[in-house]
This record gives structure tokens, C-alpha cells and sequence, in this order.
């Protein structure tokens, strides 16, 4: 009885709490820069719209912060070739250049690059497995690039 009161006193002590939605300290943002239905753009303005208090502007006039993709890049390279000339290991890379400014002008991020790489090996037996496999590698990689950007807004003083 005792170390289950133990127990459960410890459990509801230890400050354990579910992962919240960033709170940014900015009502509205646009987003800039971003190729035409880019992926990584769609994921960052549901995650923003998904913060509380903070959503997604299309112009400027609106916006109280503007977030300048300079670069949004998936990347897919060789990097390792069986002896008889098959490919054996490939690479793939997701790339974001951006900083963050007032509609003013002022820089709150300066210029940033982030940058996730990944290394699957190949087989051309299993070609089709590893193109979804390499479809869930991008995808990780990019909610991982969205979720440090999303942290980055956070941290960015009131405006």
C-alpha cells in the first residue's frame, strides 16, 4: 500500500506534460519565398495556424511579421555504388534558407539555414519499397525542419 502511494505521488510530482502548440508573440505572419504547393510551406502554415493566438496572412498590409524562405530545397544524390556499378547508398537532404522580419524591415532572425540529411541504402530488387521509403524520410525530415522553425518563432521577442 505504501509504495503504491509512493508511486503515485512521484508519477503526479514529476511535472510531466503534453507538448503544446508554440505561443508566438506576434498575431500574424506571412509566409514568402516558397515554390508554388511546396510541402514544407503547407506544414509550417498549419503548424502556425495551429498555435494559439497566431495565424497565416497572404499580404503584407496584414502582416505584423514576415517569414522570407530563401531557399526551400529537397536534395537526392548517389553516394555509394556496388562494384558492378548498381547503386548501393543514396542520400537525401531537405534544405531551408530563411530569415524573419518586421513589414518594416528590421531583422528579429537573421539569414538561417537549416538542413536535415538522411542515408538509405538501395536495392533496385526492392526499388518500389524504397521509394516510399525515401517518400517517409522526406517527409520526416521536413516535419523535423518545420517543428525547429516553429520553435525558432517562438523564442522571437514581442514585436
Amino acid at each position: 500500500m505504501m509504495i503504491g502511494l509512493t508511486a503515485t505521488i512521484a508519477l503526479a510530482g514529476c511535472g510531466f506534460e503534453l507538448r503544446r502548440a508554440s505561443e508566438m508573440q506576434f498575431k500574424t505572419i506571412q509566409l514568402t519565398g516558397f515554390g508554388p504547393k511546396s510541402p514544407l510551406a503547407l506544414e509550417l502554415r498549419q503548424s502556425i495556424d495551429a498555435s494559439s493566438g497566431t495565424r497565416v496572412v497572404e499580404g503584407a498590409a496584414q502582416a505584423q511579421v514576415v517569414f522570407e524562405a530563401i531557399n526551400d530545397a529537397r536534395e537526392r544524390s548517389v553516394v555509394a555504388f556496388t562494384a558492378t556499378g548498381l547503386v548501393r547508398e543514396i542520400q537525401l537532404r531537405v534544405r531551408l534558407n530563411f530569415r524573419l522580419r518586421t513589414v518594416g524591415g528590421t531583422e528579429l532572425i537573421p539569414p538561417t539555414e537549416l538542413l536535415q540529411v538522411r542515408e538509405l541504402s538501395y536495392n533496385e530488387g526492392v526499388a518500389l519499397a524504397k521509394q516510399y521509403e525515401e517518400a517517409f524520410q522526406f517527409k520526416a525530415m521536413q516535419s523535423d525542419i518545420v517543428a525547429q522553425v516553429v520553435r525558432r518563432l517562438a523564442a522571437v521577442p514581442p514585436v
